[in-house]
């Protein structure tokens, strides 16, 4: 039976104050009268600001925006990479649902996609042309919404080759160059003819300027478009990098269940670019959580187009890139926290910090472990700071830890301290924090110098809403 599959430069978590509800209300009208300004404000925001609720957007009918959505950036044009969208009518309402984009010869590509067992067509696809040409001079992407295409065997795999045959043929380049994502529902095989009907018309529409266009293309049950953007320098040069990314539910590690897709006119060497994205997810889309449930078409796609004044640089360590990794690794932060942000019916967003452990991988186990437990993420949506579900869940991740000496915190405010409830615990002050949109809960298991941290939502009845009618 079908089911459901994925739906995977700003900044890293706020710091402000959160706006009332009154405030959050003219907010919103600002932004629906004037979208231009709202991507404006966001671009030139600084680092702390308090990001603003977003402006509403395609997605699946009847869903409110998330309280903690962001407006999307202004992102401007790419050197190199031209996008256009189209409705190829995968859904029963009226909306666009396809995604093409068109990349300058000699673009790089490289590419992270899911573990899970199962899989899908496109993410076959993907791994198997990028291994054949090593991620050099792709020159396309097609994304359609509302089919997986997951589970379907060799018709599914058939469907696929078609798509990129048919697009080879009008950019007049090999299939093996054209990449491909899904999303949608599982077991259900692509309708290439869908996608292949409407290729001359969306291929006229091709545009350098259309970002937020595609954000909203291949968004499922998310509530609002996800976008980022961000300049560096290379060797004294100017290169702009700009992604967007899907995802609401399904949301784990490995890779944080989501498609994104990051596109730079830098110039940089195939296997310098796998090295930088392989590197970067592991701190960033594998680093967040909505309910601890992996897909079958994770994929996260890494373009150069080679188009800007910046030398070509062969090797992921060169010095030069150092501007160029700081700002895609934020970048890609940014967009992996949109994704928790618009975690279905999510409420809040905190941030699951784990000091003391053994060593960095049992600190991302104890912080997912605490970050995906029901207790925990429930009693965030009932805003309760119910510390004892923390100890629970860090016991749970059957890692290393000195008992007699974990403590744990929900911001500066200490539940427990040496294994004990904390002398100077507060419930007041505790629930009136957790009170707040956006929190963070940092614990310290007493054996070893291993951090890190996750980012996750809250567990709310809206969860469980738009998942029992998923495919309706």
């Amino acid at each position: 039976m079908p089911s459901k599959t994925d739906k995977t430069l700003a900044k890293p978590e706020a710091d402000a104050a959160t706006p009332g509800a009154v405030e959050r209300v003219g907010q919103s009208l600002e932004r629906a009268l004037d979208p231009l300004a709202s991507a404006l404000k966001r671009a030139t925001r600084r680092r702390d600001d308090k990001p603003a609720k977003a402006a509403a957007a395609p997605g699946k009918p009847g869903l409110a925006i998330s309280p903690l959505a962001v407006p999307f950036p202004l992102i401007p044009p790419i050197a190199g990479v031209e996008i256009a969208t189209g409705r190829a009518g995968f859904y029963k309402h009226e909306r666009e649902d396809m995604l093409l984009m068109r990349f300058a010869e000699g673009t790089s590509a490289a590419g992270v996609f899911t573990r899970h067992g199962v899989g899908s067509a496109p993410v076959d696809w993907c791994k198997r042309q990028l291994a054949a040409t090593g991620g050099a001079d792709v020159r396309a992407l097609v994304v359609n919404a509302g089919c997986a295409n997951s589970f379907t065997g060799k018709p599914g795999a058939d469907a696929v080759r078609r798509v990129a045959t048919a697009v080879g043929k009008r950019f007049d380049c090999r299939q093996r160059d054209v990449m491909m994502a899904s999303t949608g529902v599982i077991g259900v095989i692509l309708d290439d003819a869908k996608i292949t009907a409407r290729l001359a018309e969306v291929e006229t529409r091709l545009t350098a300027d259309a970002w937020s266009q595609a954000a909203q293309a291949i968004m499922t049950t998310d509530t609002f478009p996800k976008g980022a953007f961000a300049t560096a320098l290379i060797d004294g040069h100017e290169v702009r990098i700009a992604g967007i990314t899907k995802g609401s539910g399904m949301i784990a590690p490995d890779m944080a269940t989501m498609l994104a897709f990051v596109a730079t006119d830098a110039a940089i060497a195939p296997a310098a670019l796998q090295t930088l994205v392989s590197l970067y997810t592991r701190t960033t889309f594998n680093s967040v959580t909505v309910d601890g449930d992996r897909s079958t078409n994770d994929t996260l796609l890494l373009f150069a187009t080679g188009q800007s004044t910046a030398p070509k640089i062969h090797r992921a360590g060169d010095r030069r890139l150092a501007d160029f990794r700081e700002k895609l690794d934020a970048l890609l932060l940014d967009l992996a926290q949109q994704l928790v942000r618009d975690g279905e019916g999510a409420t809040k967003f905190v941030r699951v910090t784990v000091n003391g452990a053994e060593s960095p991988a049992s600190a991302r186990k104890i912080a997912r472990t605490i970050a995906e437990s029901p207790l925990v993420k429930t009693a965030f949506a009932g805003e309760d700071a119910n510390w004892g579900r923390i100890a629970m869940a860090i016991g749970r991740a059957d890692e290393p830890v000195a008992r007699e000496r974990i403590s744990i915190k929900f911001g500066d405010l200490y539940a427990a301290r040496d294994g004990l409830v904390s002398p100077e615990y507060d419930e007041a002050a505790m629930s009136a924090y957790v009170k707040k949109p956006e929190f963070e809960v940092t614990v310290d298991v007493g054996v070893g110098k291993g951090s890190a941290t996750v980012w996750t939502c809250d567990l709310t009845k809206q969860y469980v809403a738009i998942n029992g009618d998923y495919r309706s």
